[in-house]
């Protein structure tokens, strides 16, 4: 088990590495350089070249990619070019993320014991109307969009009904986070739930379930503690990649219900063209995408045996 965990654990650092190269990559050769953006419709040759001395954008891309490192390594990811200007980004990051880490830690609570409980019933019913009704439903939460369900969930209980914020954020346990993370957690619902359906139904033609039949064991004993157990392994990856996505896949959401996390950040940077905010948030995307799969891996490798050993 040990050598498991090693063996994963050197995959992190290696992975962060070039995640950080591709960023500072785009960064450099991509299109609007900071004195670009900085002086917009007022651009003067004089005056960029004044900025690109200060900012150090003179040097060779060598010298440029060690301090990009070293400052990243240490936690200084610059300042806000446009849209927050002059604003250390580390500190916008740290009023943001713990917005965001809350709103889908309550999609996330919500949505997978509910999917998972979705995706037995309609295993256990296959081919019946609950079965039907389940497929129909998370086939629908995964159809629309965020960025069609939003508005219309704004318009109905907020505009019509009137017995919900119009936005903004209160809190996790304030009537604001109702509709963002009631449509963060519908795509989580729909995906494990469709999942642990088509998990168990693997599982039902497995020899050990015909012979835990065979031996007289009672319907609700072979789902539950063969069925359901062996299932239920698989999701493990799936939960990685969900934790994974807690920064970017809340983008949209945000932006529509005002709410002042990582995903707003993001959109308002994109639109301001505030390439350190961006860049900072891809890198910390990426840094928590890394983990929650090195997290999925480990505990992958501890409810399987069998994985350690590979």
């Amino acid at each position: 088990m040990l050598s498991y965990i090693v063996r994963r654990l050197l995959w992190l650092p290696f992975l962060l590495a070039i995640m950080i190269f591709i960023t500072f990559w785009l960064g450099f050769y991509g299109p609007g350089s900071p004195e670009v953006v900085l002086l917009g419709q007022r651009y003067d040759p004089e005056t960029a070249a004044v900025i690109k001395e200060q900012w150090g954008l003179n040097e060779p891309f060598a010298l440029q990619y060690v301090k990009y490192v070293r400052n990243y390594v240490t936690l200084n990811f610059g300042e806000s070019l446009t849209k927050y200007q002059g604003q250390p980004v580390a500190r916008l990051l740290a009023r943001r993320l713990p917005v965001t880490m809350e709103l889908n830690a309550a999609a996330i609570a919500l949505g997978v014991p509910l999917g998972i409980i979705l995706g037995a019933i309609a295993a256990t019913y296959h081919g019946r109307w609950q079965d039907r009704s389940i497929i129909f439903f998370t086939v629908l939460f995964r159809a629309v969009p965020s960025l069609v369900a939003g508005p219309v969930l704004l318009f109905v209980f907020a505009k019509q009904l009137k017995i919900l914020p119009v936005g903004g954020w209160d809190g996790l346990f304030s009537a604001s986070a109702i509709l963002p993370v009631s449509i963060l957690a519908s795509g989580v619902v729909a995906g494990f739930a469709r999942q642990t359906r088509a998990n168990m139904l693997d599982v039902l033609s497995a020899d050990y379930v015909r012979t835990a039949r065979s031996k007289g064991l009672s319907e609700q004993m072979v789902m539950s503690r063969h069925v359901l157990q062996n299932a239920l392994i698989p999701l493990v990856t799936i939960l990685g990649l969900v934790l994974g996505s807690i920064v970017e896949g809340t983008l949209i959401t945000e932006t529509i219900f005002g709410i002042p996390g990582m995903g707003q950040l993001a959109f308002e940077a994109i639109g301001a063209r505030d390439y350190p905010i961006i860049i900072a948030v891809t890198v910390l995307a990426a840094f928590i995408f890394a983990l929650a799969n090195l997290w999925a891996d480990l505990f992958y490798g501890i409810i399987d045996p069998r994985i350690r050993q590979s």
